[in-house]
């Protein structure tokens, strides 16, 4: 039996929801397509480093707020 573990990798939906603003908007805003942006927000794929600083600018956040860190704290 595979077990399919999704790693958080990414904070978009946790910083969407903190601001208010919808999948939807956002992807117009990037000129991708809702379920691509919903794949993001879902952790099931990651977007591109020049993606995540798009993201980070639209968003008008730091890009470090939209990781998860790899360190244990």
């Amino acid at each position: 039996m595979t077990t399919n573990i999704i790693l958080d990798m990414n904070r978009i939906k946790e910083v969407l929801d903190r601001k208010g603003i919808k999948q939807t908007w956002l992807a117009e805003q990037l000129g991708k397509s809702y379920n691509m942006v919903n794949s993001y927000a879902q952790n099931r794929q990651q977007p591109r480093l020049e993606v995540l600083h798009d993201i980070a600018k639209i968003l008008d956040v730091d890009v470090v707020e939209l990781i998860v860190s790899s360190k244990k704290k």
